[in-house]
């Protein structure tokens, strides 16, 4: 009998060594003849490596070049993190996407506020029900997370049986979405999982997430407490926390104002599948002023200290249409995602200057994660009784401690892995097998780039050390013609000695001139170098750092 070639993989995109960017690759068959669904295509936030860039994709080229081999795209649920890429990316790929009708309802909303976006081939999923897709059937189980309809994948194929867990969390009492059913994930359990690729990112967190309707309790006691006006800020897709917010609220005799587009259209969609039912509909921003002070709640955008989000606006006081005053409390009903602590505490201060309370977690249960600790994780694994772990959706100090956490409820296989690696899990023994090239692509205005771009680097050098721009007319004999044109851009304006910074650059460039002979002051390019690099020189001498030089030698 001839031996079994096909090999069942999860190659990560994104999502393993960071915490975001969320795309991951199933393959079944011969080794380099595999054909492959994807689960997510989510996007992450971009960081002081890329200055002027917002958004960070995960590079798909590997998958692009084999797209042939791609049947469909699956995702688990609509937070940016898992969906946020889909928009640049899917034109690249063109199979088919599978989602719930939340998540296809909030992309097309999205879609249609971005001119140009693609018309993406969507196809609505139903839990429970499974859909064929190569030689995967994947069914979508319903679980607990901070946004309606999240789901794990149970993926099956030839080899067996693969849960994909997504975003999840224990909650039998979430006030918007489907809780995580422990009879679902027991016959999973039943029928025997291979491996379970699992969220870790509270995995350092000891016991059980509180419920999300002892959050809107607690909500509820500050916005009762408070005299005047309350800003609540949270994720936009946070439907849960809108809910409670709104019902809270209203309880105290308050109306809702609702500021952020991200925050609207969410709220719209939700609204519009009932997950607001109950809910009066929400003011807009220029019913704000017409409120008392202690009769309004806003809920706006901005929890993660995002420059241009409704928050950081109001702290700023340059907010068109909501102010807020001494005496008025802001609630971060939000956890700080790694790498935005910085500006977070920008805007607290700004706040706290302006004698406006500020109210978090650590004041009281007015946030909880939509993420398991370790308390729903041991049980997880006591229902699906996976013969492998793989840990995703984490840093790699998340993935590794998740391994050992792994072993010791004693699962037992725990692969560590990231971005790139291929993880054989059948047939044999679990473990990584290959790697293959990934990274980073940086969503750069309405353009996608490169992480090689030379846009980045140069970014970089600006950002550090300015840039001095020079222009010279020179004739056909070689004469200069007038005097140079020089400015300088993030340079300090003196030296240590008090002399300006742009005089030692029109020196520089001065006897750089008058040391050339005419012939070679014909030479463009002789020039441009020459002077550059005499400019840079002397600016270091007298600075300690060498700007970027941009020398411009026009033939007259």
């Amino acid at each position: 009998m001839a031996e079994d070639k096909n090999e069942l993989v999860f190659l990560p995109l994104g999502g393993l060594g960071e915490i975001g960017m969320n795309a991951a690759l199933y393959g079944f068959g011969p080794r380099g003849d595999q054909r492959f669904v994807m689960v997510d295509c989510g996007l992450s936030f971009a960081g002081e490596e890329a200055p002027g860039v917002d958004l960070v994709l995960p590079d798909i080229g590997w998958i692009e070049q084999r797209r042939k081999q791609l049947a469909a795209i699956f995702i688990t649920h609509a937070h940016e993190d898992h969906i946020g890429a889909l928009i640049d990316l899917w034109p690249r790929l063109k199979v088919p996407v599978y989602m719930t009708r939340f998540a296809a309802n909030l992309l097309e909303a999205r879609r249609l506020g971005e001119p140009g976006a693609p018309k993406i081939d969507i196809r609505v999923v139903e839990p429970r029900r499974r859909t064929e897709a190569g030689p995967f059937s994947i069914e979508y189980i319903p679980v607990a997370h901070s946004i309606p309809e999240s789901h794990a994948l149970a993926i099956r194929s030839p080899a067996g049986l693969v849960v994909h867990t997504g975003d999840w969390k224990i909650d039998m009492t979430p006030t918007a979405g489907d809780i995580t059913d422990e009879a679902d994930f027991r016959k999973l359990g039943d029928e025997g999982v291979i491996a379970a690729i699992s969220d870790s990112t509270n995995v350092m967190r000891e016991g059980v997430s509180p419920s999300e309707q002892a959050v809107a309790e607690g909500l509820a006691e500050v916005i009762k407490a408070s005299p005047y006006r309350v800003a609540v800020t949270t994720f936009a897709s946070n439907v849960a926390r809108l809910r409670a917010v709104a019902i809270a609220a209203e309880e105290c005799g308050r109306e809702v104002v609702l500021v952020g587009r991200a925050m609207e259209r969410v709220a719209n969609v939700a609204r519009e599948l009932g997950y607001l039912d109950g809910v009066k509909p929400f003011r807009s921003a220029d019913a704000y002023d017409r409120l008392p002070r202690d009769k309004v709640v806003v809920l706006l955008t901005g929890s993660q200290g995002e420059p241009r989000a409704a928050l950081a606006r109001i702290a700023r006081d340059d907010h068109p249409a909501i102010a807020l005053a001494p005496g008025d409390r802001v609630v971060f009903s939000s956890r700080q995602i790694p790498g935005n602590e910085k500006a977070i505490g920008a805007i607290m201060n700004q706040l706290a200057t302006a004698g406006i309370g500020i109210v978090t977690d650590a004041d009281g249960l007015v946030h909880v994660s939509g993420h398991p600790r370790r308390g729903e994780m041991r049980m997880m694994y006591e229902w699906l009784r996976p013969a492998c772990v793989v840990p995703a959706h984490g840093e790699a100090v998340h993935i590794a401690e998740h391994a050992r956490f792994a072993r010791a409820c004693g699962v037992p296989h725990a692969v560590v892995a990231k971005d790139g690696a291929m993880v054989r899990l059948a047939p044999g023994k679990p473990e990584v097998v290959d790697h293959v090239k990934v990274g980073r692509l940086y969503k750069d205005g309405d353009i996608v780039v490169a992480e090689d771009d030379r846009a980045l680097p140069e970014r970089r050098k600006l950002a550090a050390s300015g840039i001095v721009t020079v222009a010279i007319a020179i004739d056909a004999r070689g004469e200069i013609q007038g005097d140079p044109a020089v400015d300088v851009m993030g340079l300090p304006l003196l030296t240590k000695a008090g002399e300006e910074i742009i005089d030692i650059v029109a020196d520089a460039i001065g006897r750089t001139l008058d040391g050339l002979p005419r012939g070679k002051r014909r030479d463009s390019d002789f020039v441009e170098t020459a002077v550059a690099r005499a400019v840079r020189s002397a600016v270091n001498g007298q600075w300690g750092k060498k700007p970027a030089c941009h020398v411009l030698v026009v033939e007259v």
